[in-house]
């Protein structure tokens, strides 16, 4: 227990200066409000890119953002949390009175289009992005083998960050550059271009990062799976390739990944979301002293119920798609009764006290999915008896039956509703699915009356921030808001 204490509160003051260095960078390129000469000591966004730890330090801020953000924040770690809360898989508790939250929950976002929300949450990640590449690719003075791994890790971290803009909010402009004249006055770039630059940016990682697990010198390998490496790239390859129908890509990569079982398998149930799970392809640790993930902290639920602070619970919707004897039902969801009713909350993470051992980290890719991916893009391609076998590993797993059917429509309508009950909660999924199915105004139809809202086909995309759209007058609002 000493141990693990004195190691977080190390990892945190490392962490912290990640942020601040971070921090540093946009102010110094955002606003020179005094011209001075820079002592040749100190770090500025200039020299930040000439020294191996610096420059390895803003990539770490990046994930430690990520790692601390509040679950309920406009990060990409409450992508979970709002998009869940968007579908069918959480119910929001009836006395909160979080405005942002229920808009979601209810599907009527004309009342946040002033928010600063996720658009500018990640356009901020990827300005950091951009100045990263410019300055890693004009460096001369860091170790080649560091630069290599830092240019991928910047490039998968585009792609990923343009992978939910993308899926938020449509038609998006594509900013590649730090040059402010030029990113004020972009049009939205039509999701294909959006696409193809996610792609090139995965490809290009996949090319540059190391196969192995890398500490946060860059030049050891270890045991955390918390930087990125070309399985991370691979992972999210087989997502988008999925996502836009390239169904032999998108085995390719899937089985590039399955295929490595000397680094990943399919790990128990009860074992799946812990620290350097085996089936984990690239995790956040967490940085916040006293805690394990955020997760934890939203979901799980005490003998009080939902409250303000930990307003949601699992949907009918949810519960009611798990077959019986699904050992997931038992293992990742938990109940509690409070004034007479039944709640069930997520239960994946199940590490909620503070200063408790860390044991969990927070999983973004992990191997279960890229089964899923590959059963998909096989039932797509007619190859029904592979699909079957790729679906039947995750039922199993999960304690059930192996599936039998021998259709396409049928199996590809199982592997769908497998995703519902393996993957919810967890980083947009299910949103996303019904989205991309185009299930989402079927459902959706039924769903969103009964959370007190009114359903429309405009609904599935955020809205772009007036104050965007106000300062760029070629950016254009989505339909219906």
């Amino acid at each position: 227990m000493i141990f693990i204490i004195r190691a977080a509160d190390k990892f945190s003051t490392t962490h912290r200066f990640a942020i601040l260095l971070t921090s540093l960078i946009i102010h110094l390129n955002c606003a020179k409000l005094i011209e001075v000469n820079t002592p040749k000591t100190s770090i500025d966004a200039k020299n930040v890119y000439t020294n191996d730890v610096t420059a390895s330090a803003v990539l770490t801020g990046i994930y430690t953002t990520l790692s601390a953000s509040n679950i309920t924040g406009t990060d990409l770690s409450a992508i979970g949390l709002t998009t869940g809360l968007s579908g069918d898989e959480l119910v929001l508790y009836g006395g909160s009175g979080d405005i942002r939250l229920r808009a979601y929950y209810q599907n009527n976002l004309k009342t946040i289009t002033s928010y600063n929300d996720f658009w500018s949450t990640i356009y901020k990640e990827i300005y950091i992005l951009n100045l990263s590449l410019e300055g890693l690719t004009s460096s001369t003075t860091l170790t080649p083998s560091i630069k290599q791994q830092l240019l991928g890790e910047v490039k998968f971290m585009r792609a990923l960050c343009y992978f939910y803009l993308v899926n938020l909010y449509g038609d998006v402009p594509l900013v590649l550059s730090t040059d402010y004249t030029i990113n004020n006055i972009l049009h939205r770039n039509s999701k294909e271009v959006i696409w193809t630059q996610i792609i090139s940016d995965l490809k290009e990682a996949k090319s540059l990062l190391s196969s192995d697990y890398l500490d946060g010198t860059l030049l050891n390998k270890t045991t955390e799976r918390v930087r990125p490496t070309k399985w991370s790239a691979a992972a999210l390859l087989a997502r988008s390739y999925l996502y836009i129908k390239d169904w032999k890509n998108a085995e390719v990569q899937s089985t590039e990944i399955i295929n490595n079982s000397i680094e990943f398998n399919l790990d128990s149930l009860n074992r799946t979301f812990l620290l350097n799970s085996h089936e984990a392809i690239w995790q956040l640790q967490p940085v916040n002293i006293g805690s394990n993930t955020e997760d934890a902290k939203i979901y799980i639920l005490t003998t009080a119920g939902p409250t303000v602070d930990k307003p949601v619970f699992l949907s009918p919707q949810l519960l009611n798609s798990f077959e019986i004897n699904d050992q997931r039902k038992k293992i990742w969801i938990d109940t509690v009764t409070s004034s007479g009713i039944l709640y069930h909350y997520a239960h994946k993470y199940k590490s909620g006290t503070l200063d408790a051992p860390l044991t969990e980290y927070n999983c973004v890719f992990r191997l279960g999915e890229q089964y899923l991916i590959r059963a998909e893009a096989r039932a797509q391609q007619n190859n029904i008896k592979d699909s079957r076998n790729d679906l039947n590993s995750i039922r199993m797993r999960a304690g059930l039956n192996g599936s039998t059917i021998n259709e396409k429509e049928p199996l590809l309508d199982a592997i769908y509703r497998e995703r519902q009950v393996e993957l919810f909660t967890e980083w947009g999924h299910r949103w996303f699915d019904i989205k991309r199915t185009e299930k989402v105004n079927t459902i959706m139809a039924n769903v969103t009356p009964s959370k007190g809202g009114s359903w429309s086909s405009n609904w599935q995309l955020l809205p772009v921030p007036s104050y965007d759209i106000l300062v760029n007058g070629n950016l254009t609002q989505n339909a219906g808001y």
